[in-house]
């Protein structure tokens, strides 16, 4: 089956350096994505392509900001509260 894709110029720009960190084509990456989709048991995929598959799709979502030692601190829990 042969699919054709209009994608926006941002989301090539970001398929094409996420398909080069994994060392892939866009075309192989993309194949790797859609069958870890639909034949997500299927170890169709050799160790190596499947970690660098796996690096790509964990690299593409956002980086959350990290919690300060305080934040997570027994103080910073408590701190509403009577000593």
């Amino acid at each position: 089956m042969t699919v054709t894709l209009t994608l926006k110029p941002e989301v090539e720009a970001r398929l094409a350096a996420q398909a080069q960190a994994t060392g892939m084509t866009v075309e192989e990456y993309l194949l790797s994505m859609v069958e870890g989709v639909v034949l997500p048991a299927t170890p169709a995929l050799s160790p190596e392509h499947r970690a660098a598959a796996f690096e790509a799709w964990s690299a593409s979502h956002r980086v959350t900001a990290l919690l300060s030692d305080y934040a997570v601190s027994r103080e910073a829990m408590y701190e509403d509260r009577d000593h």
